[in-house]
């Protein structure tokens, strides 16, 4: 018996914290599950934080400052290199100082644009912001990564994990069982695939639980055999859920792929040398034992139906035992025939069918 299942594990490398689930625990999608520890990234996170703030309070409006004042150094030797320009012009002034003050404006030009540059690379939206954000949020997202929380609602089957543990990507550390609906798996040989249909009904016994059946109809045929095993596999829907069944439980599957109304059946317990459809029942006739020869019809895994040999109210050994002879006298003793019950349906007598 299983159900879909979804193995948690972690995306990071580190060591466990704190667990907050076990075995058999109920969570739900987002519930926090489990706590690695983040001290070394808590840290990183807040130096993230601390270079956006100073961004917006210090070097920003630094920036902006620096830019102003090389705004009035340049204009200030526009307006000089302007002036030795003219008197150098007029025999006023040497060439040497009328060089001197273009390269001062060149220079200030210069650290103007080296301003400018900075002041644009800090304004608000622009790459230096972009990209302090953005390690900002790549670290919050790897804290967040500290946190396992579950992806999906379900039940935790198992965990493979205690604090302390130092854990690394792509190891199971918990295994959640979905809610939704619950399903059988069962590998039949495939000889039987002519047999087999979509929502053919079927009961199901828990070894557990034998004297609980429950319905189950399949759901599933899988496209394809597996050549080693030479089996297909088959999925039965179950619903309702029984409260006891239990994930990975060993249950009986028992399909009905034929049905008979008012078909005479015995318990399979009864039957001795079963070969194909005929076999041997100890009948019960006055009092002796009579190895009666009978004619097998459809088979289930508890009762099979008979088709000649037999008549309804005869009587039969439920176990027989193979040093009775004929005429040895036996005393009655009426029992039911076991598992009836199981195979009960809105039709009478419904018989299912067992593979050979």
């Amino acid at each position: 018996m299983t159900v879909s299942r979804a193995q948690v594990g972690s995306e990071i490398t580190g060591v466990i914290l704190k667990r907050f689930v076990q075995e058999g625990d109920r969570v739900s999608r987002g519930d926090l599950l489990l706590v690695l520890k983040s001290d070394e990234i808590v840290a990183q996170v807040k130096q993230a934080e601390t270079a956006l703030t100073e961004l917006a309070t210090s070097r920003r409006p630094q920036a902006a400052v620096d830019l102003a004042n090389a705004k009035v150094q340049l204009d200030q030797a526009i307006r000089e290199a302007n002036r030795r320009r003219n008197l150098s012009e007029s025999g006023s002034l040497s060439t040497e100082a009328k060089e001197q003050a273009d390269k001062a404006e060149r220079v200030a030009r210069n650290n103007f644009e080296s301003a400018r540059l900075a002041a644009t690379a800090l304004a608000p939206g622009n790459v230096e912001e972009k990209l302090l954000r953005e390690r900002l949020a790549a670290l919050q997202a790897q804290l967040a990564r500290t946190q396992v929380r579950a992806e999906v609602a379900g039940t935790v089957l198992t965990r493979n994990v205690e604090p302390g543990d130092l854990v690394q990507h792509g190891r199971t550390l918990l295994t959640i069982a979905l809610d939704g609906s619950t399903e059988i798996r069962v590998p039949f040989d495939e000889r039987n695939l002519p047999q087999l249909a979509l929502q053919q009904h079927a009961i199901v016994i828990a070894d557990a639980y034998p004297d609980k059946p429950f319905p189950a109809r399949i759901n599933f045929i899988a496209p394809s055999i597996d050549p080693q095993r030479g089996t297909v596999e088959v999925r039965l829907a179950v619903d309702p859920v029984p409260e006891f069944l239990r994930q990975d439980m060993t249950v009986s599957v028992n399909i009905e792929t034929a049905k008979r109304d008012r078909a005479l059946a015995i318990p399979n317990d009864a039957l001795t040398n079963v070969q194909g459809n005929q076999a041997t029942v100890l009948l019960v006739r006055n009092g002796k034992i009579q190895h009666q020869p009978i004619t097998l019809g459809l088979r289930g895994l508890a009762i099979s139906e008979v088709l000649a040999g037999l008549k309804a109210g005869d009587h039969i050994l439920a176990n027989p035992v193979s040093s009775l002879t004929d005429g040895t006298r036996v005393r009655l003793k009426l029992e039911k025939i076991p598992f009836a019950h199981a195979y009960a349906a809105d039709s009478k007598n419904e018989l299912p069918v067992k593979f050979n």
